[in-house]
């Protein structure tokens, strides 16, 4: 099953188009999710200013009911169901994708400010949820351009690395594997080693049995010497999809989300899917 979240923006109808076809590829059900307040989710018929309620519980019913026919107008044959919660959307949503596939979400909502370029939802949920986050950002949607994934030998990035193969499996695109570093100095022992030529055999060790298993996927690999975020922000000008680990190499433990995540969550110029 995929979740998406939906709040009644334009961004989130977005996410629901892109969970949709995700799940008409994946010939999985969807379940379209709404947060709303616990107060007015709970209110009884008869508590003081129960109107109130009552017209926030109607305008719910409305955001899912939009969101449920834009599924069945797009993409009929997928299976879609709706769900309201009362609560904290950062908390609510990771909670209702656990055993899901994944968690698909709008980079910006109602609610936030102007001008911001993530609202606190998407990256609320994107440093809780233990399957992959989906972050589609507003007008850009569209599933075109290779899989981009960034490889830096992490716990979490070898996670986003099987999701990265299994999404370019599934849309038929190339993979765009990049691993950033930056020229350290070598043994003056072994002058014919050069930091290149290491970062290079690194990567192909990562994606060696990727490759084995997803034999059909083309694979460029791109070594940079540059930092993390500039190289994957540049892969992702063209790309349909951006995959990062929730937290790599050199991250405190403590951290919802890591520093490089959580910049391309702000800046990439496709969707993000964050994997932990």
């Amino acid at each position: 099953m995929i979740i998406v979240g939906v709040d009644g923006s334009a961004t989130g109808l977005q996410a629901v188009s892109w969970a949709a076809e995700e799940a008409k590829l994946r010939s999985s059900p969807l379940q379209v999710v709404h947060v709303m307040p616990r107060w007015a989710h709970t209110m009884s018929v008869d508590a003081e200013h129960a109107e109130v309620g009552a017209w926030m519980r109607d305008g719910a019913r409305t955001v899912l009911h939009d969101a449920v026919e834009l599924v069945r107008k797009r993409t009929p044959e997928v299976r879609v169901h709706s769900e309201l919660l009362g609560g904290d959307p950062r908390d609510l949503l990771p909670q209702a994708a656990e055993g899901a596939e994944m968690l698909v979400v709008g980079n910006h909502g109602l609610g936030g400010f102007r001008g911001l370029l993530l609202g606190s939802v998407a990256l609320g949920v994107s440093g809780r949820s233990a399957v992959p986050v989906v972050v589609v950002r507003d007008g850009r949607g569209e599933r075109r351009g290779p899989v981009v994934v960034g490889v830096d030998g992490s716990a979490a990035g070898e996670t986003a690395l099987g999701f990265a193969f299994e999404q370019a499996a599934l849309y038929g695109v190339e993979l765009h594997a990049v691993r950033a570093w930056r020229r350290q100095p070598f043994d003056p022992a072994d002058p014919e080693r050069t930091a290149e030529v290491e970062e290079k055999r690194v990567l192909a060790v990562s994606l060696t049995p990727w490759q084995e298993r997803y034999p059909d996927v083309k694979v460029v690999g791109l070594v940079e010497n540059a930092h993390p975020v500039d190289a994957l922000l540049g892969a992702s000008a063209d790309a349909g999809l951006l995959v990062v680990g929730s937290r790599g190499r050199g991250e405190l433990a403590g951290l919802f989300l890591g520093s490089v995540s959580h910049a391309l969550l702000h800046h990439a110029e496709c969707a993000v899917a964050v994997c932990r």
